[in-house]
Formats: C-alpha cells, sequence, structure tokens
C-alpha cells in the first residue's frame, strides 16, 4: 500500500466560483485521491480557503462586511458546495488559520537566517485619492505584454505574465477608479529566488514524466528571469499574516502582511496540522517532513495553468531557501481554461454557470461526469449546453442507466428480487471477461498516470462492453427456450452492476453508492481478477430495482438553461 498526498489549488474566498475553477482543480484532485483509496492506498487529500490578500478586502468591503466575518461566511458556503459536489476533502481548512500564521512566520524566520530574505527600499504605488498604498491587486490596467485592459498589478489573467504595478499602462485604483496614482517610497521584503535558479533548473528537469503544460510554462518563467526575479513577498495590508511578530528578523514592519502567494502555499502543510488539531487524523509530519517518514510519499498538486508559475518556482524557493528537510511536489497536474459557450465565464456579467447554481439544477454526479470527461488538459475546452445534454443522456442515462435499469427489471419479472442460480459461463461470458480485462487494466492505467479524459473513456467503453453483452446474449430471448442459460447471464449482468459501481465510484460516486445499494452490497473491493469479480453476488442473494439513475436533459430545459445563464446575473 503507497501512501499519496494530494493537494488542490486552494480557491480565493472572494465569491462563489465558475464550473472552470471546479474542473481546473478540486474535481480531477477528488477523482484520483477517490482511485487511489478504492485501489487500498492510503491518502491524505487537502484544500483550504484562501483568505487573505485583496481579493478578501474588496470582497468584503463590496459586501459591507469585516474582512474576517467575511471570510468565516463564505468558508461556510464554499465548504457547503464542496460536499454538495462531493469532494472528499480529509480536510478543508483555512488559510487564516492560526497553524499557517505559525508556519508562515516560521517560513519567514528561516528564509532569513539563510540569507534567502532582502529588505528593500522601492516605489510603490500610492492612491491620492483613497490616502493609501495600493497593494498590487489594488491596481489595475492594461497589460503591456498582451494588451488586456483589465490586468491586475501582479498578474494578467489573460496571458499570465507577473507583473508589478508600475509595468501596468493606464493604471487605475482598484478602490475608487481613481487615476491619480504616483509612486512613492516604502520599504519591503524581498525573496531572493534568482539564488535558486540552478537548483530550480535541476529540479524542474528531473521531472521527466510532468504534463507538457507545467513544464512550458514553467520553463518559460525561469528562462526568461521573469519568474525568478527577486520578488516581493509583504504589502501594505490589515488582512493577512503580519509581518512583524515576536522573534522577526527584522523591525518597522507593523501595519505589513506577507503577500497572499507566499503563505497561500505554505497553507497546505498547515491545513494536516489543522487535520491533526481538529482530531481527524495523526502525525501530519510523517506526511511533509522527509526526516519523519515522507520520504515513502508520493506527492501530487492539481491547478490551472495560471498557478504554475508560483507553484514551480515560488513555493519551491520558500522549501529549499528554508534549508528544512520539507517534501517537494512530486507532480503537477496542470489544466487549461475551460470555457463557456463561445466565450469566457465572468462573475461580474454572470456569464455562465456558478458551483451554487449548478447543484440547483441537477445532481452533482451530472456535472462530475461531463467535467471529468471534458476536462481541458491538452487544450482549453468549452461548455455548452449541447453538447452538456448529449453527454447526460447518451453517457450517463442511455449506456449506464440504462443497463441497471433493464438487468434489474427482468430479473425482477423472470427470477424475482434475488440473483438466478444455473448455467455455466460460455464463450459470450468468457469473450465479456476478456475485453473487461484488457479494459479495466488500460482503465487504471489512465487513472495513475492522471489522464482524466481518457479514464472517463475508457470508463465509457466498459459501460459499453456490458450493453453489447446484454444486447448479444439477449437473455429476454434465451429465456424462453433455455431459462437455466438466461439464469447465468442475468447473474453475469447483475455482477456487471456491481462491478461498475467500484469503477465508477471516482466519477459518479452518489450513482455508484445508489448501484451498490441496489444489488444490496457493500463489497467495494477493486477488481483485480475480473472473472471473480463477476461472481461476487452468489445466487440467491437479494437486489432491488432503483429508481431511475439518470433522467434524461429535455430540450426545453435546454434551451432554459442556455438563455438563463446568458448574461444576466448581476
Amino acid at each position: 500500500m503507497a501512501r499519496h498526498l494530494i493537494t488542490s489549488a486552494i480557491p480565493y474566498i472572494n465569491g462563489i466560483k465558475h464550473l472552470g475553477n471546479l474542473v481546473g482543480s478540486q474535481l480531477p484532485a477528488d477523482l484520483y485521491a477517490r482511485y487511489l483509496r478504492g485501489r487500498g492506498h492510503e491518502v491524505l487529500f487537502l484544500c483550504a480557503t484562501d483568505e487573505h490578500g485583496t481579493p478578501a478586502e474588496l470582497a468584503a468591503a463590496k459586501a459591507g462586511k469585516p474582512v474576517d466575518e467575511f471570510c468565516r461566511e463564505m468558508y461556510e458556503v464554499q465548504a457547503k458546495i464542496a460536499e454538495g459536489f462531493r469532494l472528499s476533502f480529509d480536510h478543508f481548512g483555512r488559510s487564516s488559520s492560526l497553524q499557517n500564521r505559525h508556519l508562515t512566520q516560521h517560513f519567514a524566520s528561516q528564509l532569513a537566517k539563510n540569507g534567502m530574505i532582502s529588505e528593500v527600499t522601492e516605489q510603490q504605488m500610492y492612491s491620492v485619492a483613497d490616502g493609501r498604498f495600493l497593494p498590487d491587486r489594488y491596481v489595475e490596467g492594461t497589460c503591456p505584454n498582451c494588451g488586456y485592459d483589465n490586468a491586475r498589478g501582479d498578474q494578467c489573467d489573460n496571458c499570465t505574465k507577473q507583473l508589478d504595478p508600475a509595468d501596468l499602462i493606464n493604471p487605475r485604483s482598484v478602490i475608487s477608479g481613481s487615476t491619480e496614482l504616483e509612486m512613492r517610497e516604502t520599504r519591503h521584503l524581498h525573496l531572493r529566488q534568482s539564488q535558486m535558479k540552478e537548483k530550480l533548473a535541476d529540479w524542474i528537469d528531473s521531472k521527466k514524466d510532468w504534463p507538457i503544460l507545467t513544464t512550458s510554462i514553467a520553463k518559460k518563467w525561469l528562462n526568461d528571469g521573469d519568474g525568478l526575479a527577486d520578488r516581493g513577498i509583504t504589502r501594505d495590508l490589515a488582512w493577512g499574516v503580519p509581518v512583524q511578530y515576536e522573534g522577526a528578523p527584522w523591525s518597522g514592519m507593523e501595519g505589513k502582511v506577507f503577500y497572499v502567494w507566499f503563505d497561500a502555499p505554505i497553507e497546505y502543510i498547515a491545513c494536516s496540522q489543522e487535520w491533526v488539531d481538529a482530531g481527524k487524523g495523526a502525525d501530519w509530519e510523517r506526511w511533509w517532513r522527509t526526516d519523519k517518514g515522507a520520504e515513502d510519499v508520493t506527492y501530487t498538486q492539481f491547478m490551472g495553468k495560471d498557478n504554475v508559475p508560483f507553484h514551480t518556482l515560488s513555493f519551491p524557493s520558500t522549501i529549499f531557501g528554508s534549508g528544512e528537510p520539507w517534501k517537494l511536489v512530486d507532480y503537477i497536474k496542470s489544466f487549461n481554461y475551460l470555457n463557456y459557450d463561445g466565450g469566457q465565464f465572468s462573475t461580474s456579467r454572470g456569464r455562465g454557470v456558478f458551483q451554487d447554481q449548478a447543484l440547483s439544477l441537477l445532481p452533482a454526479d451530472y456535472w462530475r461526469w461531463w467535467l471529468l470527461s471534458h476536462a481541458p488538459e491538452s487544450s482549453d475546452a468549452e461548455f455548452t449546453w449541447e453538447n452538456f445534454q448529449v453527454s447526460v443522456n447518451k453517457d450517463l442515462a442511455d449506456v449506464l442507466g440504462n443497463l441497471v435499469s433493464r438487468v434489474t427489471k427482468f430479473c425482477r419479472a423472470k427470477f424475482g428480487e434475488v440473483v438466478p442460480e444455473g448455467g455455466v459461463f460460455g464463450p459470450q461470458e468468457e469473450k465479456l471477461i476478456a475485453e473487461l480485462e484488457t479494459r479495466i487494466r488500460a482503465y487504471e492505467g489512465f487513472m495513475d498516470a492522471r489522464e482524466v479524459r481518457k479514464s472517463a473513456a475508457e470508463l465509457r467503453a466498459i459501460w459499453v462492453a456490458g450493453n453489447e453483452y446484454l444486447q448479444s446474449s439477449a437473455p429476454w430471448t434465451v429465456f424462453k427456450t433455455d431459462p437455466v442459460q438466461a439464469a447465468a447471464q442475468t447473474r453475469v449482468a447483475l455482477n456487471l452492476i456491481r462491478l461498475y459501481a467500484v469503477l465508477s465510484r471516482p466519477f459518479i460516486p452518489d450513482a455508484a453508492a445508489s448501484m451498490m445499494a441496489s444489488v444490496q452490497s457493500g463489497d467495494w473491493s477493486w477488481p483485480e481478477d475480473v472473472a471473480a469479480a463477476l461472481n461476487v453476488l452468489p445466487a440467491g442473494h437479494g437486489f432491488t430495482t432503483p429508481e431511475v439513475l439518470f433522467r434524461k436533459i429535455t430540450d426545453e430545459e435546454r434551451v432554459d438553461w442556455q438563455a438563463r445563464f446568458a448574461g444576466t446575473r448581476d
């Protein structure tokens, strides 16, 4: 049994996220965690809310609430949505936790001790109208690299270029919209990540199995030098991890906090401390300290491509620079963007389906299946209502749901609500076993490689194989002349339902639970031997005919939803 540490990029606290955020990090991480647990591995799956920095302050101000109160309320909202999508976190933490505060300050002290932090007097954007210095995200303007006119002062969301507020063309204050900005002198701490270029290059080069998307972004920033410029890790804000603390190796930093992108990745580690303190687990160090047993852990991170530079350069610089034996990530699974119906999701314009809205329309499994089977791995993907309807109706309702319904209803009508006895495996059953053996091993290979879309395609092919077996064996026809052989075929089909529950659980956990309940089994053992898996439910074992596993989406619903989410939300 292997040990796997899995973290998902932590979502900002500043509002409810759209489906693109879900499929770009949390959902595929959950898929992988569920799969590994199903194979019997020990898994620690962590995520948290990212609560510091300007996004939280701005959102709280817009809501008219103190920032700590706003964050507490939004944490509960995001935790409930995560539960609604059946995200199986071992712990869902908060970057505003005391654990993260103390650990962030610890890392800062270690970095300073090792000469990795410099105190820099610099020019920073000051808003005369607002009477305050503006942290990078309080400044917006036109990106000098691609011309996008809503680039932030730290990064352009359009081209992912890391920026400073002074780089922006026609900068403006996010607080007031004022363009009366000027550069004034202030003092900040910088992480000397430029000192890590050679070490980072060797580390990235050693990751031969990383996705091309991850390594191409990492090497772009590494070779261009932009990603390794010494980077400011403090901001003039009230909300965050205080820079001035007891034992801090500097003075005069009152009123400043650590940059959110410095403390947010550290929350991955702090989250495991929260997990222990919440009484959910024990010995967090065996997951994170290589001198405490973490050298045997495989650590996988899931994130959108815009997060890659921070996770391949800045956070590793923190880990390396600390000089302490912390576990480094082994594999970074990054994703492209999910677009919405010919354009982009937009929170401000209400364009697209947001996570709370999605759950109000249909159960989680409908969304989980479509998002994972269309995950934006090799390129950007696009959500359209037409594609969503077709995928749900064909894959879930016609292929999987129909098999469960046909088998249980036929058996109840002809043999009663028990697994029938009699008959033996023949050529058709042997052919089915051979195909499933091949496909299940392929499914395992894709899942082990974190190939999400290929895994979904193989799972669907496994469902199709069962339907093709039913069509070719036709027990409803065989029953008329050879009810004993029809009993054997039906017994195989009922065992297929249990097998499909096991294999489908990482993708559609609620439907998998319903399938398992319908065959009145709690045996979630992985099918290492397909022939044995098709004999788990013995003759005489009871079952029930479930309600419709997946209902079809009507044309009327599709048209209504397409109009409703076209961009009318405030």
